[in-house]
C-alpha cells in the first residue's frame, strides 16, 4: 500500500472512531506536503497534542482596526487612514472578528492622490506559511507598487490549524456568513472603509489551501469579489470532511458541475504537483466555462505556448469584447509552489512565469457589474 493510501486509511479510521482532532492533523500535514507521523506509530498523548495547538503572540499593530461583522463591502469612510498622501508601507495589524483576533499584513503603495480609491487584492497563504512569508515569496507587493493597489494578507490562527492551513474542507467554512469566509469578507469591508479601497475592484487569490478558500470565497461572495485567482488549489466544496479532502487532493473528481454563475477566474497549476492533483485546477476552469455556457455567455477559446525556464500553456476564454473571463496556466513539470515567486519565500518556483503579475493583470481588467 502506498504512503498516501496508508494515511488515507488511518485518517478514515480515526474519523470513524470520533477522534476528529487527530484525523484533522493528518489532513493538515498532507496539505502541507508532509506527514510527520506514519500510521501504525504509537498514538500521540492527548494532553501533549492539545498543548501543541496554541495561538501565536500578536505583534503591535501600526493602525488597529475595529471589529467588523459585515459580510459585504462597505463604502469608504471619509476619515479613512489613507486620507493624506503618504509613501508606500507594509504594516502588521490585528483584526477582531467572531471572538478571535486575526493577524494580517497590509501593503499600501505610495498615494500622491489621497482621494483616489485603490483596487484591493486579498492574498491567502498556503500551509506552513504566514502572511509575511507569503508576501515575500509571491512578490505581490512589488507588483502593487507598480500598478497601484492595496494587498491584504490574512493569517490563519494557529489555534485553528497548527500547520497554518485554511480549513477549506470543513462544512462551516463553506457557508456565507460563517467561519473563515465570513472573517475574510468582514476584513475586506474594514480595509475598504479605513484604507480607501475601491469596493468595485476587490479580488482574492490563494495558494493550495489558500487557493481552495479563495475559490470558495468567490462563489459565496460574488457581490464582494470581482475576480478570483487559484494557484494549486481545489474547486469549492471539493470535500466535506477529512477523508474526502484527502481524496480530493490526491485525485480530482472526473467531471465538474457548472458554477452557480460565471465569475472571472484565473488558475495556475503545475503538472508535477504531488500535493494537489492538477485535475483540481482543470475542474475549477471547467466549472466557470460551464457556467458561461449555462448563462448564455459565448466565450471563445484561445491558446498559446509561453516559453521560459519553465514552459507553460496559457489558455484563455474571452467574451465578445475580447476580455478574458477565464484564464488557465498549465505549468510544464511545475511543482506545488507559487510560479515565478522569490526563492526567499517558501513554496515558490522562481523558474516559472510570474503568477503574481499574471493575476494582477487579469484582475485589474475586471470590476463588479462589468
Amino acid at each position: 500500500m502506498s504512503k498516501t493510501a496508508e494515511v488515507m486509511e488511518w485518517a478514515t479510521r480515526l474519523t470513524r472512531q470520533g477522534r476528529l482532532a487527530e484525523a484533522t492533523r493528518y489532513i493538515q500535514q498532507a496539505l502541507a506536503g508532509a506527514v510527520e507521523r506514519q500510521p501504525g506509530a504509537p498514538e500521540p498523548d492527548r494532553q501533549t497534542a492539545a498543548n501543541d495547538v496554541a495561538d501565536v503572540p500578536y505583534r503591535e499593530v501600526a493602525r488597529p482596526l475595529p471589529r467588523a461583522e459585515a459580510g459585504a463591502a462597505t463604502a469608504p469612510h471619509p476619515e479613512h487612514a489613507a486620507s493624506q498622501p503618504h509613501a508606500a508601507s507594509f504594516t502588521a495589524h490585528v483584526f477582531a472578528h467572531g471572538g478571535h483576533r486575526w493577524r494580517y499584513r497590509l501593503y499600501e503603495p505610495a498615494r500622491p492622490d489621497a482621494a483616489a480609491l485603490l483596487p484591493v487584492i486579498v492574498m491567502l497563504h498556503g500551509c506552513k506559511q504566514d502572511s509575511e512569508d507569503f508576501a515575500r515569496g509571491t512578490g505581490m507587493n512589488e507588483v502593487a507598487a507598480r500598478d497601484g493597489f492595496l494587498v491584504v494578507y490574512p493569517e490563519q490562527l494557529r489555534k485553528a490549524n497548527q500547520m497554518g492551513c485554511w480549513n477549506w474542507f470543513e462544512p462551516q467554512n463553506q457557508k456565507r456568513g460563517a467561519g473563515e469566509p465570513a472573517m475574510v469578507a468582514a476584513l475586506v469591508a474594514s480595509v475598504l472603509t479605513l484604507h480607501g479601497g475601491d469596493p468595485q475592484r476587490v479580488y482574492v487569490a490563494g495558494l493550495s489551501a489558500g487557493g481552495a478558500l479563495a475559490a470558495t470565497l468567490g462563489e459565496l461572495y460574488p457581490d464582494v469579489f470581482a475576480a478570483v485567482g487559484i494557484h494549486s488549489g481545489l474547486p469549492p466544496r471539493a470535500a466535506h470532511d477529512v477523508p474526502s479532502a484527502f481524496t480530493a487532493m490526491r485525485k480530482a473528481a472526473g467531471s465538474a458541475a457548472a458554477a452557480p454563475s460565471l465569475l472571472p477566474t484565473i488558475v495556475f497549476h503545475g503538472s508535477a504537483d504531488k500535493t494537489v492533483a492538477p485535475g483540481n485546477g482543470e475542474a475549477v476552469v471547467q466549472r466557470q466555462v460551464a457556467a458561461a455556457a449555462a448563462s448564455g455567455v459565448p466565450l471563445q477559446r484561445r491558446e498559446e505556448h509561453v516559453a521560459g525556464a519553465r514552459a507553460a500553456t496559457r489558455i484563455e476564454w474571452v467574451d465578445a469584447g475580447g476580455k478574458a473571463m477565464v484564464e488557465s496556466w498549465k505549468l510544464t513539470a511545475g511543482p506545488h509552489a507559487w510560479s515565478g515567486g522569490h526563492a526567499s519565500g517558501s513554496f515558490t518556483d522562481p523558474q516559472g512565469p510570474s503568477a503574481s503579475q499574471a493575476m494582477a493583470a487579469f484582475f485589474l481588467r475586471h470590476r463588479l457589474g462589468g
